[in-house]
């Protein structure tokens, strides 16, 4: 069945690009409902942004969703990968700026709020995106494709200059609790040649190293207190691609497969999927389906414990 939060589960903090503080309540919501963004700091327009692949702005650097009264909320991508996988399939999310907190960087402190707030079924049953055949999308390098599998998978496979990042790949099944279990503590990271850049650009004026990204330096980790994992980079690229697929309103069934990929290459891919109407399907899910989807199986005590 469809899933809501059991009550409020609130966050403060500030935007990674924008450096704005913001408080976040992500709120109980009704079958059917899907996910919205609800600018509680704007009453002269329409402040309801749907969270929803066809509304975002593109960017390299984030996701960002506009409404059609231009109303804006930025770097949605940790808090849709938190939603997907935990399986909550409705919610309401109120917001008093311009871009979701940043947090520790990662999309855990999301997971650990939601799951101890609890989960509420619904009385509806879970609608998912099957993918029957492969689209794929490509720029430069970098190629996203999504074909047809039973479960959802994400493989993804980075390749950067820094000897401390390199060459990194990973493959992983999405359901029993893998998402919160094996990438939901990764953290957002950059180049200490681009932070400079960034800022002078108006960007990552909220980053602080070691607290909210990982800052590679050629051989070297630059932040205070390293890495969480030692392919870090790679996990938090998947996690950021799961955040940019649950865009799509529903769960996807399908493998998704990205190289260099970023967010702007994974809305192109889904764009390109819905204007291939042969290569989906929307499928009512039974509990064997439901079972292999995203936030199926999670475990309180495998969900990482970060301070």
């Amino acid at each position: 069945m469809q899933a809501t939060v059991k009550g409020p589960v609130s966050f403060t903090g500030c935007g990674l690009h924008s450096g704005k503080p913001a408080h976040l309540t992500i709120r109980p919501a009704m079958a059917e409902h899907g996910i919205w963004f609800l600018r509680t700091d704007i009453e002269t327009v329409d402040a309801l942004i749907p969270a929803r692949y066809d509304v975002v702005r593109q960017s390299p650097l984030c996701t960002t969703l506009v409404n059609d009264a231009g109303v804006s909320v930025g770097t949605v991508e940790h808090i849709m990968a938190a939603l997907a996988g935990c399986g909550i399939h409705n919610a309401l999310i109120e917001i008093d700026g311009p871009e979701v907190p940043i947090l520790d960087g990662s999309a855990v402190p999301f997971v650990r709020a939601i799951m101890q707030r609890g989960l509420r079924r619904l009385p509806a049953r879970v609608r998912a995106i099957e993918v029957l055949k492969p689209v794929t999308v490509t720029q430069g390098e970098a190629t996203a494709t999504l074909q047809p599998s039973e479960v959802m998978r994400i493989d993804f496979h980075i390749d950067f200059e820094d000897a401390a990042i390199g060459t990194q790949s990973k493959s992983l099944n999405m359901s029993n609790g893998s998402f919160a279990r094996e990438l939901s503590d990764s953290r957002t990271f950059c180049r200490q040649g681009d932070v400079e850049k960034m800022q002078a650009s108006g960007l990552a004026l909220g980053g602080t190293p070691g607290v909210n990204a990982v800052v590679f330096d050629g051989d070297r980790v630059t932040s205070p207190g390293g890495l969480r994992h030692s392919d870090e980079p790679v996990r938090h690229k998947m996690l950021d691609a799961l955040g940019d697929l649950a865009l799509a309103g529903a769960p996807l069934i399908g493998h998704y497969v990205g190289t260099r990929a970023g967010h702007t290459l994974t809305n192109q891919l889904l764009r390109k999927l819905f204007e291939t109407p042969d290569a989906f399907r929307m499928v009512t899910c039974d509990a064997e389906m439901t079972a292999r989807l995203p936030g199926a199986g999670l475990v309180w005590d495998e969900i990482p414990a970060v301070a």
